[in-house]
C-alpha cells in the first residue's frame, strides 16, 4: 500500500538522515586531514577542494533541513494523533527521500573526491531497505497525491507550531501585505519607483522598525532575550507582498541595531535606538566596496582623523535604501596598515538628508560631499541600491561606534549585525515562495490547455507537490533555526538555511513562471517579479559560494572529528 493512503513510518526517515549525516562527517574528517598543516586547516589547501566543499555544504544544509522537518512532525505528534498529521508526515518523508537520493547521486560518482571508501558508502547509503524506502516515498503515485492534497486544501501545507504571540504577528502582517503592499507592488516594480509613504507610515506605527530593538529603547524585543522568531514571521509575511517594497525594510535597522547593541556606547544606544525603533530615522548600510563584497576584512575606504571627528573618502556600493536614509552605517579603515586586516576597521554613523529618487548629492558646510546614484537592477526594486562616493565627508567623534574603545573594532560589530541578516534573508525567501506557490495553484486551476485545467496534468501536479514540499521544509527549517538563535545557538544553522532557502526560492519561482507559460514571462504577471526578486537572495547577505566555502565548509572541516 502506498504512503499516500496510509500512515508513514518516519523511523526509517530518521535512520536515513542519521546515515546521511554520518557519511558527511566521514568526508569532513578526511578533508580535515587533507587540508591541514601543522594542526591547522590552511586556506590554500582548502581551496584545492572547493567543489567538494561546496557540495558538502549544500548536503549539510539538506540534511539539517530534513532533521528540522522531522522535529516539526514530532512536535505535531505530541499535540495530536498521527492520523491528524498525515500530510505533514508525507511531506517529511518525501523530502527525506529526496535529500537521501540527492546525496547518493552527488557522492556515488566521486567517492575519491569526497575521500570516502566504497565500503563506507555502501554500508551507509546503499542499504537495500533504505534505498527501497526512499524509492517508495518518491514514486509518482505518492508525489502526485501530495500535489492533489495541496490543491484541494487551497495550498494548506501543515499545522502551525508558532506560539500565540507569533501567530498573531504573522496574521497581522500577512493581512497588511495582501491589503496594502500587494496592490502597490507591481507599480513600484515596473516603474522602479520609491517605496511610498502608504507602506512606510503604517509600518512605522506597527513598530516594524523596532523588531530587533529591546523594549527599554522603545522597540518590540523583550529586554531579557532576543526574538528572532518575531523578525522571521514578520519578514516572511511582508515578503509575500513584495520583498523589495516591504519584506526587506527590516534588514537595515536590524543590522544597525545589533551593531549598536554589540559595540555602541550607552549614550549612542540611547541616542539612536529609540529613533530607529519609531521609524523617526531610516538607515542604510555602507559596507561593500567596488572591489570588495563578501571579503569584508579587506575593505579599504579610509577614515582620516581630523579635529573633532573623521573624514571619509572613497566609494561604497550596493548601499540599499541610501537615498531615503537619514544615517549610514559606514565600515571604514582607521588603521592604514593593510596587514591589520579586519583589526583596522571601524564603524561610523554618517548622517545625511533624505532624498527621493535615483540620484542625490549633499554638500556639508565644511566642504565635505556625498554623492549617490542608484544601480539599475532587474529586480528588488523600490529601495534602490546606490553607488556612494564620499569626499572629505565629516563624521563627528560622537558617531564613531563605541567611541575611542570602538576604534579598529568595527568588524566585530558589523558581523554581529550581519548574522541576523542571514536568517532574515531565509525568511524573505519563504515569503516569495509562498506568493509564487499561491499564484501557481490559482492559475493551474483556472487556466485550461488542450481542453483541461493545467493543474490536472500529472507533471503540473508533481511540480505543485515539490513546490509545496520544499516551501514547507524551508519554513520549518527557518523556524527551527530561529528558535535556536533565540537560545543563543544556531549561528552555523543560520548560514545553512540561508544557502538552502534562497537556492530553493529560485527554483520555486522559476516553476511558478513555467506553470504560467507565456504569461509567466509577462511583467503584468506577478510571478515574473517573484523570479527576479528571488534571484538576488543567493547573492546578498553572504553570497552562496562565500557562505558555502568560507563559512560553512571551513567551519565544518575545522570541527570535524571533535
Amino acid at each position: 500500500m502506498s504512503a499516500s493512503s496510509t500512515l508513514v513510518n518516519l523511523d526509517t526517515a530518521k535512520q536515513l538522515t542519521i546515515n546521511a549525516q554520518a557519511i558527511i562527517d566521514q568526508s569532513l574528517t578526511k578533508l580535515r586531514q587533507a587540508c591541514s598543516k601543522d594542526g591547522k586547516v590552511r586556506s590554500a589547501l582548502l581551496d584545492q577542494h572547493q567543489w567538494v566543499s561546496f557540495d558538502l555544504a549544500r548536503s549539510a544544509a539538506e540534511v539539517s533541513a530534513a532533521r528540522h522537518m522531522l522535529e516539526y512532525a514530532e512536535r505535531l505528534r505530541e499535540k495530536s494523533t498521527a492520523e491528524d498529521n498525515l500530510l505533514e508526515n508525507q511531506i517529511a518523508a518525501a523530502y527525506c527521500s529526496e535529500m537521501f537520493t540527492n546525496l547518493r547521486a552527488r557522492i556515488a560518482p566521486r567517492l575519491a573526491d569526497f575521500k570516502i571508501e566504497p565500503m563506507q558508502f555502501h554500508a551507509l547509503l546503499d542499504q537495500p531497505e533504505l534505498v527501497a524506502w526512499a524509492s517508495e516515498q518518491s514514486c509518482v503515485e505518492n508525489i502526485v497525491s501530495l500535489g492533489d492534497q495541496m490543491r484541494t486544501s487551497s495550498g494548506h501545507l501543515g499545522k502551525s507550531v508558532l506560539d500565540q504571540e507569533h501567530e498573531f504577528m504573522a496574521d497581522t502582517f500577512s493581512r497588511f501585505a495582501l491589503d496594502v503592499v500587494h496592490p502597490l507592488a507591481e507599480h513600484i516594480h515596473r516603474k522602479d519607483a520609491d517605496i511610498p509613504d502608504d507602506i512606510l507610515n503604517p509600518l512605522k506605527e506597527m513598530g516594524v522598525f523596532g523588531l530587533s530593538i529591546p523594549e527599554q529603547f522603545g522597540g518590540l524585543q523583550p529586554d531579557d532575550r532576543e526574538d528572532n522568531m518575531g523578525m522571521i514571521v514578520v519578514t516572511e509575511a511582508l515578503s509575500r507582498g513584495s520583498v523589495g517594497a516591504a519584506g526587506s525594510l527590516i534588514t537595515r535597522p536590524e543590522i544597525l541595531a545589533k551593531a549598536l547593541l554589540a559595540g555602541g556606547t550607552e549614550e549612542q544606544k540611547k541616542t539612536w535606538l529609540p529613533r530607529l525603533a519609531q521609524g523617526e530615522i531610516l538607515n542604510a548600510i555602507a559596507v561593500t566596496e567596488p572591489d570588495y563584497g563578501s571579503d569584508v576584512a579587506n575593505m579599504k575606504l579610509p577614515a582620516i582623523k581630523t579635529e573633532g571627528g573623521w573624514l571619509l573618502n572613497g566609494a561604497k556600493t550596493w548601499c540599499t535604501f541610501c537615498g531615503k536614509a537619514n544615517v549610514l552605517l559606514v565600515l571604514a579603515r582607521t588603521n592604514p596598515d593593510p596587514s591589520a586586516g579586519h583589526r583596522g576597521l571601524s564603524v561610523f554613523l554618517a548622517e545625511k538628508p533624505v532624498f527621493a529618487g535615483h540620484e542625490f548629492e549633499h554638500h556639508q558646510e565644511n566642504g565635505g560631499m556625498i554623492r549617490g546614484k542608484a544601480i539599475p537592477t532587474m529586480g528588488y526594486r523600490g529601495m534602490h541600491s546606490f553607488e556612494v562616493y564620499f569626499e572629505n565627508y565629516f563624521v563627528p567623534d560622537a558617531n564613531l561606534l563605541g567611541g575611542e574603545d570602538g576604534l579598529n573594532k568595527g568588524f566585530y560589530s558589523v558581523m554581529k549585525g550581519f548574522a541576523g541578516g542571514r536568517i532574515q534573508t531565509a525568511a524573505r525567501a519563504l515569503g516569495i515562495m509562498q506568493a509564487a506557490f499561491e499564484k501557481s495553484l490559482s492559475y493551474a486551476t483556472d487556466r485550461k490547455v488542450f481542453g483541461q485545467p493545467v493543474g490536472d496534468y500529472q507533471l503540473t501536479r508533481v511540480k505543485l507537490a515539490r513546490m509545496g514540499m520544499l516551501l514547507q521544509v524551508c519554513r520549518q527549517f527557518t523556524y527551527g533555526v530561529g528558535r535556536l538563535l533565540d537560545k543563543g545557538e544556531g549561528q552555523m544553522e543560520a548560514s545553512l538555511v540561508k544557502v538552502l532557502a534562497c537556492n530553493v526560492a529560485e527554483w520555486v519561482t522559476r516553476e511558478a513562471m513555467q506553470i504560467h507559460g507565456g504569461m509567466g514571462y509577462a511583467e503584468e504577471t506577478a510571478v515574473s517579479r517573484y523570479f527576479v526578486d528571488a534571484r538576488v537572495l543567493s547573492i546578498f547577505e553572504g553570497a552562496e559560494e562565500t557562505l558555502a566555502l568560507k563559512v560553512i565548509a571551513r567551519s565544518l572541516i575545522e570541527n570535524a572529528g571533535d
